[in-house]
């Protein structure tokens, strides 16, 4: 396949969860090689260029392992994003009814990315400002509806009791 050639992506881990895209099931995979220096990240070792090369098969292998899951989350990747667009095509093509996202520590969406994904997290980490569960927070989640970007970030700001 000629998207193997292409990719470039490493990730260092991957997990299952709820809470990183909203009413999502998600594969999330910590990509490597993150070109943001935020102050106090609370994953500095993902800077290095470590971890499993995610080619489509690679993809393919994790995502078939869980057959509930709705949406395949990059937490980090702005150093690929080319790669990033590829892999989503090509698995859009084979499965179209998985959504895709991205946790970007960019300040704007990358012109391409947003055009193909489905949800996508803004913003390098700020300590004093906090994270997506914080009020104060400069990063913005969005969620692709009817071919607009509506913010959502309120989903992550819910007081539990």
């Amino acid at each position: 396949m000629w998207v193997e050639k292409f990719t470039k992506i490493k990730y260092e881990s991957s997990l299952i969860t709820f809470t990183e895209v909203p009413d999502e099931v998600s594969l999330c995979l910590n990509i490597s090689g993150c070109p943001n220096y935020c102050v106090n990240c609370f994953e500095p070792w993902l800077r290095e260029d470590i971890g499993t090369e995610l080619t489509f098969d690679e993809l393919q292998r994790l995502y078939l392992q869980q057959p509930n899951i709705t949406c395949i989350c990059f937490l980090g990747g702005d150093r690929y994003y080319d790669d990033i667009a590829v892999l989503v095509m090509e698995f859009k093509r084979m499965y179209p009814h998985l959504k895709f996202a991205m946790y970007s520590g960019a300040t704007e969406m990358n012109p391409f990315l947003s055009k193909i994904l489905d949800y996508y997290k803004i913003g390098p980490y700020i300590e004093e400002k906090g994270p997506l569960n914080k009020k104060t927070t400069n990063q913005v989640f969005y969620k692709k509806e009817n071919g607009d970007w509506i913010d959502i970030t309120y989903k992550f700001q819910i007081e539990r009791i």
